[in-house]
């Protein structure tokens, strides 16, 4: 694959978000990827994305969510996209996102997907302080472990990453839902990306950690989700934490987050965000 082919189809999906402020901020870890849009004085929004997106991948809600927020979405360390970070573990990737904030001159509320989630989860527990709101879409390993048929599916992917692999894992997990063409195909050509750094993914919060959490969090889970017990996740996840709203969202699946439906997950950040 060539990496210019990847470049344009990165670039292709860019290209639905609206006026967007692309750059490299700089950190002790390395250099983070950050797309930006909003008003410059509005309150900072940072989004993060699922494994094996990029931070494109918040084109379906942006245009929503950049009407009220500096929206700054981060492609993650250990993930495709144009981020040069290494990380060794929690600790390394809570003080890298330490850094990153420092694009935001006032607490920001954090909002993740999948794998971003546990990484929003991760650092709010390590830096409460940073971050006004939390909101984790369809989290994983915050609340349970993965499914094993979800595992099962996914493990061509993790041992003969490409485009093939990825893109049956999707159609497997969303039921054939059909996707936006362009992200699709960055999807797939994410795959077989080389390495940017360590993909960080432990430890599970604990539960007498997650116990005291006093920050408002909303978790917004995908009923059809095929990557954990939906019902178990949002279970815990209200047992747990002190303030927390738990929605689900009828007829979505994980992997189709937070793409479909796009007008209701943007609404209900919105929502959450603003009171």
């Amino acid at each position: 694959m060539r990496v210019t082919e990847f470049a344009a189809a990165y670039e292709a999906v860019l290209a639905a978000w609206p006026e967007v402020e692309a750059r490299d901020v700089s950190s002790t870890y390395g250099t983070t990827r950050v797309l930006s849009a909003g008003p410059a004085g509005a309150p900072p929004l940072v989004l993060l994305p699922g494994g094996g997106a990029t931070a494109t991948v918040w084109f379906a809600n942006v245009t929503a969510l950049a009407r009220r927020f500096r929206v700054h979405a981060l492609d993650l360390p250990g993930n495709p996209g144009y981020t040069l970070v290494s990380v060794r573990n929690a600790d390394e990737l809570c003080g890298w996102l330490d850094g990153v904030l420092g694009i935001a001159d006032a607490p920001v509320a954090l909002v993740g997907h999948s794998y971003g989630g546990w990484v929003a989860l991760t650092y709010v527990l390590h830096a409460p302080h940073r971050v006004r709101r939390l909101g984790l879409l369809d989290p994983t390993q915050c609340f349970g472990g993965f499914a094993p048929a979800y595992l099962l599916h996914a493990l061509p992917v993790l041992l003969r990453p490409s485009r093939r692999t990825a893109g049956a894992l999707l159609r497997w997990e969303t039921r054939g839902r059909a996707l936006d063409p362009a992200w699709s195909r960055l999807h797939g050509l994410a795959a077989e990306q080389p390495s940017t750094g360590r993909l960080v993914t432990r430890p599970r919060p604990s539960a007498d950690r997650l116990r005291e959490l006093r920050l408002p969090t909303l978790v917004l889970l995908a009923e059809r989700s095929r990557a954990h017990d939906v019902a178990k996740v949002g279970a815990t996840a209200w047992r747990l934490l002190p303030d927390v709203t738990v929605t689900v969202l009828p007829d979505t699946t994980h992997h189709s987050l937070p793409l479909h439906p796009a007008a209701e997950v943007a609404c209900a950040l919105e929502s959450f965000l603003d009171t």
